[in-house]
């Protein structure tokens, strides 16, 4: 399926998310300035608590990008995790 790129322009430009994408280049442009960062290193920036608002030095780490995107994440930014089910043959009738 091709990506469809004017529903994603449509989406990109609406205020909230053009507000959190401001919040995370504030971050990652806070931590270059310390050095932490650099251009093209292959780093994210990281909130620790999913608020990409929070920029307090407390709450940004540096990780690698496959350290970073390497689980899904509900609204919160917290870990996504998965529902145990119980086999069919276990629930009595």
């Amino acid at each position: 399926m091709p990506r469809d790129y004017k529903k994603e322009r449509k989406y990109d430009s609406q205020p909230k998310v053009k507000a959190k994408r401001a919040a995370r280049n504030r971050a990652r442009y806070s931590l270059m300035k310390t050095g932490k960062v650099k251009k093209g290193d292959g780093k994210d920036v990281d909130h620790k608590d999913g608020n990409p608002h929070n920029n307090s030095k407390s709450n940004l780490r540096v990780q690698s990008a496959s350290a970073n995107r390497s689980y899904p994440r509900n609204k919160d930014g917290s870990k996504k995790t998965r529902k145990k089910t119980r086999k069919k043959s276990l629930i009595k009738k």
